[in-house]
């Protein structure tokens, strides 16, 4: 059986508070070190697991690796990276 997480608004709005406040803070790099991020984009998580762009594809097919995807770009939660 499929298992399907779905999205609601609230999580958006709380990933958009949490995007926001760090674009906000003085001083603050855009480009954190992986580790200390939450959410991981695409080319962190390849670069971070040594990986092709197709086998984070499969990852993402086979329900290996969860992603949250946003207008066109896709998301992953650091924790499930490092699991």
């Amino acid at each position: 059986m499929t298992t399907l997480d779905l999205i609601t608004k609230d999580d958006l709005e709380q990933f958009k508070k949490e995007l926001f406040a760090e674009l906000r803070r003085p001083g603050q790099k855009l480009h954190k070190q992986a580790e200390q991020k939450e959410w991981l984009k695409s080319h962190e998580v390849k670069k971070l697991l040594g990986i092709s762009a197709g086998t984070l594809q499969n990852l993402r097919r086979n329900k290996t690796l969860r992603f949250s995807k946003i207008g066109g770009l896709m998301f992953y939660k650091y924790d499930d990276v490092a699991a």
